[in-house]
């Protein structure tokens, strides 16, 4: 029975030590979903000050992704707002990251399906919450995700910029590596604007105010030019919204729970102009890294990679990043070509469970085959870290293919019904040798001969009885190792005497002609 969607934890912080934890079964469990694994993945987290409504906002995109269909997505008016956990109050909600376990298939105009991922966040600056908490939270959600909004109150503060500064930092050091801008979709979404008379509700007011706020300007303190410089080279797109304030009864009533008779109409009414053209599937930014679309599978390489630089005492270095970057853009390239290189083997029916067995060269060529065609998809994918860092990587890959090659080769062996029956028909075989060369020897008087055939048939009988217990009981598993060991030494010498008397016989007709 399929689970209710729900909100998922896949980090955490621990209060005891302010450590960050990645729960990668959990984060597998909604990107690695079968019909979203190859999905190219459009992230949209919400990030920002505790206390601002972040959770409350994505509940809102939640009722959308799911009644978009209906004009009257909004609800009604007396319906609870749920999904991601959400209370009115002073104190804190949200910890860590949290995804939606649903990953939404949105169809583009061009005929793309990509998958569409909701992140919350937790608030930064609350009450026991560090500086590195904050500084990691915001900094996993931006590098993450392919449109970041960034959730302020009232204003844009020079403080909420400055909070930029470090992934700003990194984004140029990035730019020498790659000669892309790091990050793509920067959203300022203003809470409660109180000056609709100065630049009015939405989109085109908080553009004109955002434009104005980030301009650089000739008598600006140079670290003020340096953070509006750095935004604006580190975003592809950058954006504002400003949206008025829900009510009173919004922010003073204990027992609000979401329902939309105590929301303010003008509130109501820009949600109605924000989230379906923040939704818009053209307006929905796939998650690229270094030129690269990236899947939810790559998503979930690049999550294991952050998460290891976040784990130390001190915040990280950009260069740190950088590196972390390089490595799960490498290790995305790496999935990608070892999945292609198993869907390859799967679909022209080489590793079915319940098929035949296949002649081992035809298997072999095959695997060749897509061996340099997974190594081609590697080498042809854009990553970064220069050539010697991805070069261990290829070395990685091709180490990594060659075990599952030896895992096909091995199922692939065990269909062969000789190869199952080997030991008993070798023994079998011995049998019937043995009590043939017995009667021979004492036709002819040998006697001795034949007793020791006789004793030799009785061993070999009783290892024939032994390997059948063996398999029917399941135990002593280490004497059924022997007899097979010593039945494929048998086997070997008679191979090797076949060998040599083809090869004799050869030699003799060469010598003749």
């Amino acid at each position: 029975m399929a689970r209710k969607p729900r909100p998922v934890q896949i980090v955490t912080v621990s209060k005891e030590d302010h450590s960050f934890n990645l729960d990668t079964e959990a984060l597998a469990e909604v990107l690695l979903a079968p019909e979203v694994r190859d999905k190219q993945v459009v992230v949209l987290s919400v990030a920002g000050a505790f206390r601002k409504g972040k959770s409350f906002l994505l509940d809102f995109m939640l009722r959308y992704m799911y009644r978009k269909v209906s004009e009257n997505w909004l609800g009604q008016d007396d319906e609870p707002l749920t999904g991601f956990s959400w209370r009115g109050g002073s104190e804190p909600e949200t910890t860590g990251i949290q995804l939606w376990s649903e990953v939404f298939l949105v169809q583009k105009s061009d005929g793309r399906e990509v998958a569409v991922v909701l992140m919350d966040t937790q608030g930064a600056f609350d009450t026991e919450s560090t500086v590195k908490d904050c500084a990691t939270i915001f900094a996993l959600s931006t590098m993450t995700s392919s449109v970041q909004i960034y959730n302020l109150s009232q204003n844009i503060q020079e403080d909420d910029l400055q909070q930029l500064q470090l992934f700003t930092e990194y984004g140029r050091l990035a730019l020498d590596e790659i000669f892309l801008k790091p990050f793509q979709s920067l959203m300022f979404l203003i809470r409660d604007w109180s000056f609709p008379y100065e630049y009015t509700y939405g989109f085109q007011g908080g553009n004109e105010f955002l434009d104005k706020r980030l301009q650089v300007k000739e008598n600006q303190h140079e670290e003020i030019q340096t953070v509006r410089e750095h935004i604006h080279a580190c975003f592809t797109n950058i954006s504002c919204f400003l949206l008025p304030h829900p009510g009173l009864k919004v922010a003073t009533n204990p027992a609000f729970t979401g329902q939309l008779s105590d929301v303010a109409a003008e509130f109501k009414q820009e949600l109605k102009n924000l989230i379906p053209t923040l939704l818009h599937p053209d307006n929905l930014a796939e998650k690229e890294m270094n030129g690269n679309r990236v899947t939810c599978m790559g998503l979930l390489e690049f999550f294991k990679a952050y998460i290891k630089i976040y784990q130390g005492e001190d915040l990280p270095q950009p260069k740190t990043m950088l590196m972390a970057t390089a490595e799960a853009n490498n290790l995305a390239a790496v999935a990608a070509s070892k999945d292609q290189y198993y869907k390859d083997m799967e679909k022209v029916h080489l590793c079915g469970g319940e098929l035949p067995y296949v002649a081992p060269e035809h298997l072999e060529e095959k695997h060749h085959f897509f061996f340099k065609e997974a190594l081609h998809l590697f080498s042809s994918t854009k990553k970064m870290g220069g050539q010697e860092f991805c070069d261990r990587y290829q070395g990685q890959l091709e180490k990594e293919l060659e075990e599952m090659w030896i895992s096909f080769s091995k199922h692939n062996e065990s269909k062969n019904l000789f190869s199952a029956f080997r030991t008993p028909a070798i023994l079998f075989v011995l049998v019937c040798l043995l009590y043939v060369l017995s009667g021979v020897f004492l036709f002819v008087g040998l006697s001795t001969f034949a007793l020791v055939c006789d004793c030799t048939l009785g061993l070999v009988m009783m290892a024939m009885l032994a390997w059948a217990f063996i398999r029917y009981s399941g135990r002593y598993h280490h004497v059924g190792g022997a007899i097979d060991q010593a039945a494929g030494v048998v086997l070997e010498q008679v191979r090797k005497v076949y060998l040599s008397q083809n090869r004799l016989n050869n030699n003799i007709a060469f010598h003749y002609l």
